[in-house]
């Protein structure tokens, strides 16, 4: 080390400081938990993937799979930072060839979830990303999908849990659920 050079300490940055709350977005009475200050910071994000790596390494994924599109946006860069691949999880029609869907139901109505057939050969472990967990249902499918895709579920990893609207609940106690921030 050079002279008069200090050593570089690792001090965490209280990320809760990062997480915009907008009240009545998209529609009134919900308080919307926004991101891009987290992700405007690159201090902020680099927090975010050492505290997700740090999931990463207890849980020991072979691939991360990122819920479209948020979930692109932590998985990627986690993915690379841990030396690991990454496999997109998609809305219908946005994968070309061969897919494995999944219907799954919302609130009001149903949804589509896709995956490349070939995405998840070999039976990896697989830590699914996203930025939010509310009510599990997304969430849930994707670890359904993943599953269905040959992957044996090591865990999910969330920026941020919505506690109050119980998501940890539908992914089941026998998969580790981590989130970096919990809201009631």
């Amino acid at each position: 080390m050079m002279p008069g050079v200090m050593p570089l300490r690792h001090q965490a940055l209280d990320l809760q400081q990062y997480i915009r709350a907008i009240p009545d977005f998209p529609k009134p009475g919900i308080l919307f938990r926004d991101i891009a200050p987290l992700l405007k910071s690159p201090d902020a994000m680099a927090e975010a993937l050492r505290q997700l790596g740090i999931v990463c390494s207890s849980l020991k994924p072979d691939l991360i799979v990122g819920i479209e599109s948020r979930g692109f946006i932590v998985g990627t860069p986690l993915a690379q930072a841990q030396n690991l691949g990454f496999v997109p999880v998609r809305k219908p029609g946005k994968l070309p060839g061969a897919v494995i869907g999944l219907d799954y139901a919302l609130e009001y109505g149903s949804d589509r979830l896709e995956i490349q057939a070939d995405a998840l050969s070999g039976s990896p472990r697989v830590l699914v990303v996203d930025d939010l967990l509310a009510t599990g249902g997304t969430a849930s499918a994707t670890g359904a999908l993943v599953k269905q895709a040959g992957g044996e579920l090591a865990g999910y990893a969330f920026l941020i849990e919505l506690e109050g609207l119980g998501g940890r609940q539908v992914l089941g106690e026998d998969v580790p659920v981590q989130s970096l921030l919990r809201y009631s």
